[in-house]
C-alpha cells in the first residue's frame, strides 16, 4: 500500500535514452579495457578532449563517462592476466594473475577479479558517504605530513619482502624508477594526441614491456580448465569490502597505486589468500577508486582521477542518484562482460603462437607512447623498459616500480 501523498513517477522514453548512455560508455570502457598498455588516466583524458563534442545533455553525457570508467576497471585485467604469461620456470617471479593461468585456473582468476569489481561496486555505494567524510577530515594532516606518510609506505613494501636479496631489489628498483619520475614527469612534448603526459610511456615500459618480453621465451597459455572459485565466500567479501575501502585511501594520497593498496590489504585480511586475495583485492580497489572520486569531486569539488577530469569536461551536473544508478548498471554490464569477453580472451590467446602476441603488443606499446607523448615517449618507454625488468631478476615485487610517482612526491620534486 502506498503512503499517502507520495506519487511515483515513471518516465520510459527518459529510462531508456538514460540506459543507452550508460551502455554506450560500457561498451567504449570495454573497448579502452581490453587494448594492452592504455592506462586509465589516458584514456580518461581522451575523454575529457571529446567531452564538448558530444551531442546529447550533459546529465547523460557524464554517465556515459562514469559507465566508461568503471567497466574499463573490470575489463583491463583479461590482457593483464593473458598476455605476458611466462614460462612455469619463472612462475616465482611471475604476476599472481599469471601464476594462476600457468596452473591452468586463469578462468578461476577471471572471476576472482570480476567479484572483486563487482563486490567494490555494491559495498562502495552505502560506505561512500561516511568513508569520504572520514578520509576528507583527515586528508590535511595526510597533506601536511604526506612525505612522511610515502616514506613510511616505502619502508613497509620494502620491509614485506620475504628475502634481503628481495629487499635490496626493491630498494633499487624504487630508486631508479624514482629518479626516472623526476626526470621525465614533468616533460610535455609535443605529441599527435592531445591526451599525453609521460604515464604512457613510463607504465607501459615499467609494467607492460618487462612482462612480455620475458614472456617471449615462454610456452604461452596451458590448457584451461578450472573456473571453480577455490576461495571462501567469506574470504572474497572480506577481501573485496577491505579493498574498496582502501580504494578511498588511494584516492585520496598521490602516489599509492592499487597494487600497493592491495599489498596492504592482504595483510590485514585473515586466512592467508595469496594470489587468489590479491587478485580480488587488486580490482577492488581499482573499481572502488574510480567511484569514491566521484563523491570526493562533490564533497572537495575536485577531480580526483582522470574519468573526473572528463567528467567536469562534460559540464555534467552532480546528481548523485542518476549517477549512482549509472554506476551499479555499469557495475552488472562488466561483471557479465568480464566473464564472458574474459573466457573468449583466454582461448583465443591460447590458440595463438605466443611469442607473436608478444611481439604485436610490445609495437602496440611502442605506438601509444608515441601517440601521447611523441618521440621523446619511445626513448622514456625504452628506458622504463630496462628500469621494469630490474625487480624480477632480483627476486623482488614489480610494485616497487611505483617509486615513479612515490619518489618525486616524496621529496617535492
Amino acid at each position: 500500500m502506498l503512503t499517502p501523498g507520495v506519487e511515483f513517477v515513471t518516465d520510459p522514453a527518459t529510462t531508456l535514452q538514460l540506459l543507452s548512455w550508460i551502455l554506450g560508455g560500457a561498451i567504449l570502457g570495454s573497448v579502452s579495457g581490453l587494448v594492452p598498455g592504455l592506462h586509465a588516466n589516458n584514456f580518461a583524458l581522451l575523454l575529457a578532449g571529446f567531452a564538448t563534442a558530444v551531442p546529447g545533455p550533459p546529465l547523460y553525457v557524464g554517465c556515459a563517462m562514469l559507465a566508461a570508467g568503471v567497466v574499463h576497471t573490470f575489463l583491463n585485467a583479461v590482457p593483464a592476466m593473458a598476455l605476458g604469461v611466462p614460462d612455469a620456470e619463472m612462475a616465482i617471479t611471475a604476476l599472481p594473475g599469471h601464476r594462476m593461468v600457468l596452473e591452468g585456473r586463469g578462468p578461476e582468476a577471471i572471476r576472482l577479479s570480476a567479484l572483486g569489481s563487482l563486490l567494490a561496486v555494491l559495498a562502495a555505494v552505502p560506505l561512500a558517504v561516511p568513508v569520504t567524510y572520514a578520509v576528507t577530515a583527515a586528508y590535511p594532516t595526510i597533506r601536511a605530513n604526506l612525505s612522511l606518510v610515502l616514506a613510511a609506505v616505502v619502508v613497509a613494501l620494502i620491509a614485506s619482502e620475504r628475502t634481503w636479496r628481495g629487499r635490496a631489489g626493491g630498494a633499487l628498483s624504487f630508486a631508479l624508477a624514482a629518479a626516472l619520475g623526476a626526470l621525465t614527469l614533468d616533460l610535455s612534448p609535443d605529441a599527435p594526441l592531445e591526451a599525453g603526459g609521460m604515464l604512457a610511456p613510463l607504465f607501459a615500459g615499467l609494467f607492460g614491456a618487462p612482462v612480455l618480453i620475458d614472456a617471449i621465451v615462454g610456452g604461452g597459455i596451458p590448457r584451461q580448465d578450472e573456473e571453480r572459485i577455490a576461495l571462501p565466500r567469506w574470504l572474497v567479501a572480506s577481501t573485496a569490502v577491505a579493498g574498496t575501502l582502501a580504494g578511498a585511501v588511494v584516492g585520496y594520497i598521490p602516489g599509492i597505486s592499487a597494487a600497493i593498496a592491495a599489498v596492504a590489504v592482504l595483510v590485514l585480511v585473515p586466512g592467508g589468500s595469496g594470489d587468489r586475495g590479491y587478485i580480488v583485492a587488486t580490482s577492488g580497489v581499482d573499481t572502488a577508486n574510480t567511484i569514491f572520486a566521484l563523491f570526493a569531486l562533490v564533497a572537495i569539488g575536485q577531480p580526483r582521477t582522470g574519468v573526473m577530469v572528463a567528467f567536469e569536461h562534460a559540464n555534467a551536473p552532480l546528481e548523485l542518484p542518476v549517477l549512482i544508478l549509472a554506476v551499479v548498471v555499469a557495475g552488472a554490464i562488466g561483471f557479465v562482460l568480464v566473464i564472458v569477453v574474459g573466457d573468449a580472451y583466454l582461448e583465443l590467446v591460447g590458440r595463438t603462437e605466443y611469442w607473436k602476441i608478444s611481439a604485436v603488443v610490445l609495437g602496440l606499446l611502442l605506438v601509444l607512447s608515441f601517440l601521447f607523448t611523441g618521440v621523446p615517449g619511445i626513448a622514456v618507454f625504452v628506458v622504463a623498459t630496462a628500469v621494469g625488468l630490474i625487480p624480477v631478476r632480483l627476486r623482488a615485487r614489480r610494485v616497487h616500480l611505483m617509486g615513479v610517482l612515490i619518489g618525486p612526491l616524496m621529496f617535492g620534486l
